[in-house]
């Protein structure tokens, strides 16, 4: 994997094209992309060149989420809906990587509007995983852990609702980052739960992620969500005292991946930290609440694709109802639909007090469980996921085991807390394995500080 030091504005349109170069010729294998904006960001390249364009990214190579709006190329957010779709805006992330000289040469495969755990929901083709082409490459940002691990890039976009960008970073052996809700500007992102939507990084190292991370966060005045820029790289960390969730310890969990995680508590112990076991009873309960808020969201949010505005409408309409019906059923694949139908059920009359009002009131006692924990301790530890990854097809008939590898990952999507996923080891059939990192919230900066400086050990 490469590192965003390792390219020089001076050689800007050499760091593009070999980047696209090298983008194409692995696409066959793996499929991570969905376009390339290949024009466009040689234009941007030659203008790093003449000095036309500088900043603290000028000249470095990325790729973006396809649910992030860009020019240059379709924005598609992997599903036949928007399979034309060309955007009018950019995204705020996207504009500030740009102002400061980044440039972007392509959009990566995902499950259909985000919704899924093995990018297999995509109406672009299964992306397979950067160390096993039999196995996922885990979702929903699966195409941009694999373009980062194969390096193609030095840092590449996700989202991450519930495990997005985490879960993918473990099954790819990359730094994946899930940033304080509200650091990053959702503006121009195409929206699937906007309570728990947030924008973060692939990066091969702590260090870099930080550098894109400062970038990117901030006030938007387009996004009433977004925090005042609290991220300030820390330039070291002490000795910290971290807590151990012995809910994602217990023997439902794949032995490799508890073995992996304990070996990096040994290597935080020996680096001068205190690691405790500690409790989160409530946990047990965060993937009904998750599956209660989010699918509510998400069908919410998806009213919006009716075969009228925008988007794709079909052919074969006669009545208003048709525009409707077969727009939405041609343009949305098996999973989106399925979280519709929930999502609409919980909300509808009759059930919305007992499912998404108590789901609702649960995560507040969720919150309330991670704040106490979070006072007393600087980290929280565990698993990213409770295996590594599995078989492409091995879960696709079967949606609540598909669901339960977010387990792991939605308690700190649903408490709007900051969490990293780091390499820390491999399967003995080479499938990387990581650990997840959770902080209080706006401690993005300390658990990137922790990080780096066990990347040292």
């Amino acid at each position: 994997m490469t590192k965003i030091q390792d390219f020089k504005a001076s050689a800007a349109v050499k760091n593009v094209t070999d980047a696209i170069k090298n983008a194409q010729e692995l696409n066959g294998t793996f499929n991570f992309l969905i376009s390339l904006t290949e024009d466009r960001a040689i234009e941007r390249a030659r203008k790093v060149e003449s000095g036309e364009l500088t900043g603290r990214l000028a000249g470095v190579p990325f790729l973006a989420k396809d649910n992030f709006l860009t020019f240059g190329g379709p924005t598609t957010a992997a599903s036949a809906m928007l399979k034309d779709f060309h955007a009018p805006l950019q995204a705020t992330a996207i504009e500030k990587l740009e102002a400061e000289g980044a440039i972007c040469i392509g959009k990566t495969n995902l499950d259909a509007f985000a919704h899924g755990g093995s990018t297999e929901n995509s109406a672009f083709g299964v992306t397979k995983n950067a160390f096993d082409e039999a196995k996922v490459a885990g979702g929903s940002s699966g195409g941009s852990a694999v373009g980062l691990a194969l390096g193609v890039v030095p840092f590449t976009l996700g989202t991450d609702t519930g495990g997005s960008i985490r879960q993918p970073a473990s099954f790819n052996g990359v730094v994946g980052v899930k940033p304080t809700y509200g650091t990053v500007s959702r503006y121009g992102v195409v929206a699937m739960a906007s309570s728990t939507d947030v924008i973060g990084v692939f990066t091969s190292d702590a260090e870099d992620a930080e550098i894109v991370l400062e970038v990117m966060a901030g006030r938007d005045d387009k996004d009433m969500t977004t925090l005042p820029d609290f991220f300030t790289p820390l330039p070291g960390t002490s000795s910290q005292k971290i807590g151990v969730i012995k809910e994602f310890m217990t023997d439902d969990v794949d032995q490799e991946v508890r073995s992996t995680v304990e070996k990096y508590i040994e290597r935080l112990k020996s680096a001068g930290h205190t690691v405790e076991e500690v409790s989160l009873p409530i946990v047990k309960y965060t993937l009904a609440m998750y599956y209660i808020i989010v699918p509510a969201e998400i069908s919410s949010n998806l009213a919006r694709y009716d075969g009228v505005r925008y988007g794709h409408r079909s052919s074969s309409v006669v009545t208003l109802g048709d525009v409707y019906g077969k727009s939405r059923d041609e343009g949305f694949m098996t999973e989106n639909k399925r979280r519709i139908m929930i999502g609409s059920y919980v909300l509808s009359s009759g059930f919305f007090d007992a499912y998404y009002l108590k789901a609702q009131k649960a995560r507040t006692l969720l919150i309330n469980e991670c704040n106490d924990l979070l006072s007393r301790y600087d980290a929280l530890i565990g698993p990213v996921a409770p295996t590594p990854a599995f078989g492409i097809g091995e879960n696709t008939h079967d949606p609540v085991k598909m669901y339960l590898a977010d387990v792991m990952t939605v308690p700190a999507s649903l408490a709007g807390l900051p969490a990293l996923s780091v390499p820390a080891g491999v399967s003995k059939d080479g499938l990387p394995i990581g650990v997840q990192i959770i902080g209080a919230r706006r401690s993005d900066a300390a658990l990137l500080a922790l990080t780096k400086s066990m990347e040292t050990q």
